[in-house]
């Protein structure tokens, strides 16, 4: 009596594991196929295949069926619980180094605006020909202080002479001849050679001097590195906090998506160094299924990251994270502009050889004047010597 209990306990837990297995197979293929639709719908349609399951297995066993049913809604909502919970922690501390500037706030013509002002009518005002000036998310505020101190007061956010398309983008509009100048970081080798293709010669003004900056979780023990740490670090070669310093953790080193100024940075900073391969996650597309793409930083206690100074602090702003120093110098404007800071970078008025309009160089030369780097100085960044 007792061995055909046992067996009919097993025989039933052998079938809510079929159920299950199934019902999980359900779920991962209503996911895929229903991305788009709201959560809940999905949701509803993992918890329906049991109900609808469950009976054709145990036909007038409707006690059982019930226990069947409500065991597994419970174990899905709670699963399901769960994953929104982690999902939501690690949105918490997920830190995006990519676009991250509210540009309603650094606005020209504004009142309220956070820009850099020059207190003063500017030497330059431009009301013709105007160069049409593109950037850098954290570029965005100089130049939109360059519009506010020389445009008339009529330009137009987005529309010619005023636009804002990062980096990657930034440089294929300008590769194209559709702008004149960008401001940002020096373009990568492939933004180069798209231009190249596009019959367009890039010519580069230094306008201002920004460091790149390298931060970990505030509560990480590690507040300086020697450049071939951090190079060991982003080959690969050291792979634990403890060899630098730190606790025995593994590292997790964070990177950016292609093209961006600062992954170009990086690349230029390892001089040669092959660089390991980012931190990756699996990304639902809709149009080829799972893929593969960088990781954001999250902001583990072993998780490293990089940017421009100007950007991490002036406009991120987040007091999880801490800048450390670099050979022993801290990333500070002083130590920037005195050059003893070692990973200082030029921040470029790019244009494009041939460009007819005569106001792209008055308006650059305007920058390189007191008026204009006063201007690049109160934004947060270096001025050029």
């Amino acid at each position: 009596m007792m061995i055909k209990k046992i067996l009919k306990v097993f025989l039933i837990l052998v079938m809510i594991g079929i159920v299950g297995l199934l019902s999980y197979i359900w779920s991962i293929f209503v996911w895929l196929m229903a991305y788009g639709i709201s959560a809940i719908i999905r949701v509803m349609l993992c918890i329906i295949f049991p109900l609808l399951f469950v009976p054709l297995l145990f036909k007038e066993k409707r006690k059982l069926v019930f226990l069947i049913v409500i065991a597994y809604v419970v174990v899905t909502l709670l699963a399901l619980g769960i994953n929104i919970a982690v999902n939501k922690y690690d949105e918490s501390i997920t830190i995006k180094t990519d676009v991250n500037i509210n540009v309603l706030e650094y606005m020209p013509f504004e009142e309220k605006t956070k820009i850099a002002k020059l207190g003063r009518e500017s030497s330059l005002k431009l009301s013709e020909n105007l160069p049409i000036l593109d950037g850098a998310a954290a570029v965005f505020p100089v130049y939109s202080s360059f519009i506010n101190a020389v445009y008339p007061d009529d330009v137009k956010y987005q529309e010619a002479p005023f636009y804002y398309n990062n980096t990657s983008l930034g440089y294929q509009q300008l590769a194209q001849k559709e702008t004149d100048i960008f401001f940002g970081a020096y373009p990568s080798a492939e933004q180069i050679e798209y231009a190249s293709d596009n019959n367009t010669e890039f010519e580069y003004t230094p306008i201002g001097k920004e460091g790149f900056v390298f931060f970990v979780n505030k509560d990480n023990p590690v507040n300086n590195l020697t450049t071939e740490q951090v190079k060991g670090i982003y080959s690969g070669k050291i792979t634990n906090w403890k060899e630098v310093g730190g606790k025995d953790e593994k590292i997790v080193a964070f990177q950016r998506n292609e093209g961006s100024g600062s992954q170009s940075m990086l690349k230029r900073f390892m001089q040669g160094t092959k660089l390991m391969d980012p931190p990756k996650e699996h990304v639902i597309d809709t149009m080829s299924g799972i893929t593969d793409v960088v990781s954001n930083y999250r902001n583990y206690s072993n998780s490293i990251g990089f940017s421009f100074r100007y950007y991490m602090e002036g406009i991120i702003k987040n007091p999880d994270i801490k800048l450390i120093s670099i050979d022993g110098v801290a990333p500070t404007k002083d130590n920037i502009s005195s050059d003893s800071y070692p990973i200082t970078t030029n921040l470029y008025a790019v244009t494009y050889k041939g460009n007819s309009n005569p106001n792209v160089k008055l308006l650059i030369d305007w920058i390189l004047s007191d008026e204009g780097q006063k201007i690049i100085e109160n934004t947060g960044y270096a001025r050029i010597k």
